[in-house]
């Protein structure tokens, strides 16, 4: 047990029916051992062997250990190891980076021992493995390994089994002490290679590309050692220090909901669990390893690209339980089946896996369409070994202020991102210093695969995926920082006062809290102090520009930091989607011809359902419907007899729509689509598309747009919106070789576009005219 007393209580009689198998680093650990054995050992010579248990792809000095495994099936064996205390370690987890050249105090060499045992004995603590009998070992070690190399239960390969079955027992009692935190994985490279499965799939492999089976375990050996994360205790501790100064510039504690995280505890506990977070910025994918480490929960294997694999910092990361994957793998089918076999070994052990679903960082703020790979290895990796219950908890981090966002906003104008490196690194940790606000932790509803599809089913792939993407959306909460944006974008290039915008935060809030949408704390409790706090430091970075020499502060955003400001709007534009087409589409029936008006409105919908389809993530149009239907009923629950009696009913609606959000969702959009539809209309006859070309001129011709006021905001120029904009054209036929039919076609959705553009454009007219009018202000 962990405080030093055996599961299965030693009486003297039984001594001698026992083989201990002593984990010593050094001879001053192995006298400990000894003498703690012969004090409960009576006087019969104990029978013992003494390794220093690593793991690595070395193999164990087990000569002597094999040699003593020959007694009776029923004779017990014991693991013992040292555990050093640390006085105050657990409460100030007080590890500096000097411990990575002078080791790590929990292990200290012999004659820091020595010292250690003069001032106090105590620190010294025996910890005592769950004991075995031999005969269990034996039928534990043919069902795991289907018998190793053949040459039987006493083989080399039989000893190294034990002790590391030893080790593992040991693990288990020093996470008594030590915490969950420490579970870390122990010999993954010789549990794959003693896999009976790992060696059938080698086999098999060889059959299929003609190769021998030993030379595919030689390529195997280094892409292990490539693959497989080797993380510790030392290196989680300096992680977490590194973490706490990754988040230097925002607030020490990170926002959770105590019941999420308890039952979070419960399904990495019970459960083969991925954490999959949405990924903004470099460092929310360090959020749940924090809150893992920081709450003693098991700790997360994070993938990461093989870019991030560079100088020290790549192996201190690998060490720290970080698997780094190559940019592509298609063609390396033994590299793609070690990875498939060590993620397969890591759910069997329960050792939860994290990474970012969306692939790559969102460089628009919006919710990118997933990426399948890692998700497909998982799944296929539970269907080969019948994992059942896998859960995918969708994860999202929640920031005031986001430091790549600055980057983004100048990639999407044609700059090229800098290359990660060491100096690289270092300027970015600096930039993580200044104050940024808050972190928020919103942990979304388990997607449970109780059976894996399988492997090439590709549909429930998709849908499995869909489901995370729906319920990371669903836990997204409304942010200070984005809640101001979608606000100042709605009303610009017109500011707010302080009133105004008290009452137009009050007005979303309200609306947000009638629909379940989470809200931070500041939102969450109108803490005036806290929001204020909040405002300051957007003020102080300079996303929000405050005027205050007047009789009262008002509140803009400079044009030039629109871009940037509309990161921190799509994030919550998913919420404000439903309302945002509604709304479009009364506005678009104000203006109409007479007719079926409800007819009419549904038409709008599925138009501008298919237009933004590469934005956003839609449910089946049927469940869209029913969305929008209920929509309409928190507006107004009549709203079916309103469109029914004409352009008074439509008038009544748009009234209680007060203040409209459409156009500060989609108008950037529109206006990026019309860009490019604009020089697809320029075509001459014959004309092919080159996507390259497309984009580089689209980003010349926004900003010109963008100068004669055909756009409004820098915020609709940007490469990806382009791309968007260019691979719906594609999807509706347009984007082939140029002929008088679709060039007619490309100039109906340019005037289509515009058109949108218009309306939305009326529809900001409106809320700068009702702006003084709102609860709160001044007017």
């Amino acid at each position: 047990m962990a405080d030093g007393t055996p599961r299965n209580p030693i009486v003297a009689e039984q001594a001698a029916d026992r083989l201990y198998i002593i984990d010593a680093r050094h001879g001053v650990e192995r006298r400990i051992l000894l003498d703690w054995i012969h004090s409960t050992s009576g006087d019969d010579e104990p029978a013992w062997a003494s390794l220093d248990i690593e793991d690595g792809d070395h193999a164990l000095p087990v000569d002597v250990l094999q040699a003593r495994l020959g007694g009776a099936a029923s004779r017990q064996v014991v693991p013992l190891r040292v555990a050093w205390r640390i006085p105050g370690f657990d409460k100030g987890r007080a590890l500096k980076f000097r411990h990575l050249i002078f080791g790590d105090p929990r292990h200290p060499g012999p004659l820091r021992s020595r010292l250690i045992l003069l001032r106090d004995r105590r620190r010294a603590q025996i910890l005592v493995g769950e004991a075995a009998t031999l005969d269990a070992l034996r039928d534990r070690f043919c069902a795991q390994t289907g018998g190793g190399d053949g040459e039987g239960a006493d083989s080399p390969e039989f000893a190294g089994f034990v002790a590391r079955q030893a080790a593992l027992a040991l693990d288990v009692a020093e996470r008594g002490i030590r915490g969950t935190r420490y579970k870390v994985p122990r010999f993954v490279a010789d549990g794959l290679r003693t896999s009976p499965k790992f060696r059938a799939a080698l086999a098999e492999l060889a059959e299929k590309t003609g190769r021998p089976v030993a030379d595919l375990f030689r390529e195997a050996r280094p892409l292990m050692k490539e693959v497989i994360a080797r993380p510790s205790a030392l290196f989680l501790d300096l992680r977490a220090r590194l973490d706490r100064m990754m988040f230097g510039g925002y607030a020490p504690e990170m926002e959770v909901d105590a019941a999420e995280l308890l039952k979070l505890r419960g399904i990495l506990r019970e459960h083969p669990t991925a954490i999959l977070f949405t990924h903004k910025t470099y460092i929310d994918g360090a959020t749940p390893s924090r809150l893992a480490y920081e709450n003693d929960l098991p700790m997360l294997h994070s993938f990461g690209g093989a870019n991030l694999d560079f100088a020290v910092m790549g192996e201190f990361f690998r060490r720290s339980g970080m698997i780094f994957l190559r940019r592509s793998f298609q063609d390396q089918p033994v590299y793609k089946l070690v990875l498939r076999h060590y993620i397969a070994w890591l759910l069997a052990k329960r050792f939860p896996l994290s990474w970012a679903f969306e692939g790559t960082r969102s460089r628009l703020g919006k919710l990118m369409p997933p990426k399948y790979g890692l998700m497909k290895y998982v799944l296929d990796a539970a269907h080969a070994t019948g994992t059942r219950g896998v859960h995918f908890v969708p994860f999202v981090t929640s920031f005031d202020l986001i430091r790549d966002v600055e980057e983004y906003a100048a990639e999407q104008t044609g700059r090229n991102k800098k290359p990660e490196s060491l100096s690289w690194f270092i300027g970015y940790m600096k930039s993580l210093k200044e104050p940024s606000g808050r972190i928020r932790l919103d942990i979304g509803e388990p997607v449970v695969i109780e059976t894996a599809p399988e492997p090439d089913d590709r549909r429930a792939l998709e849908k499995i995926a869909f489901a995370v993407a729906v319920e990371a959306n669903r836990v997204t909460p409304l942010t200070v920082t984005s809640v101001m944006c979608l606000i100042l974008l709605g009303m610009a290039p017109r500011g707010a006062t302080s009133a105004e915008l008290l009452g137009a935060i009050g007005a979303v809030t309200g609306w947000a809290r009638a629909r379940g949408i989470r809200l931070s704390s500041e939102l969450e409790s109108g803490d005036d102090a806290a929001l204020s706090a909040t405002v300051d430091t957007l003020v102080e970075s300079g996303l929000l520009t405050r005027y205050e020499a007047g009789s009262e502060n008002v509140y803009s955003i400079d044009p030039a930091r629109h871009p940037m400001a509309s990161y921190y709007r799509n994030i919550i534009a998913h919420h404000f989607l439903d309302r945002a087409m509604i709304e479009l589409a009364l506005f678009e029936l104000r203006d109409a011809d007479k007719g079926d008006a409800t007819a009419a409105f549904w038409a709008r919908i599925d138009r501008l359902r298919d237009l933004f389809k590469f934005e956003f993530f839609y449910p089946p149009r049927e469940e869209h419907r029913a969305a929008i239907e209920a929509e309409l009923t928190r507006i107004d629950p009549v709203w079916d007899r309103r469109f029914a009696s004409g352009d008074r009913g439509i008038a009544q609606l748009l009234r209680r729509c007060q203040p409209v959000v459409g156009h500060a969702i989609l108008l950037p959009f529109a206006e990026a689509y019309s860009v490019v539809a604009e020089l697809l209309a320029r075509a001459r006859p014959a004309d092919a598309v080159d996507e390259k070309a497309l984009l580089d001129a689209a980003l010349v011709e926004g900003r010109q747009a963008y100068l004669l006021r055909r756009i409004s905001s820098e915020a609709a120029i940007g490469k990806l919106l382009f791309a968007n904009g260019l691979s719906l054209m594609r999807h509706m036929g347009l984007a082939e070789e140029a002929t008088p039919v679709n060039l007619a076609a490309r100039r109906a959705l340019l005037m289509e576009l515009r058109g949108l553009a218009n309306v939305m454009e009326t529809m900001r007219l409106s809320t700068v005219a009702l702006a003084d009018r709102l609860p709160g202000s001044g007017g």
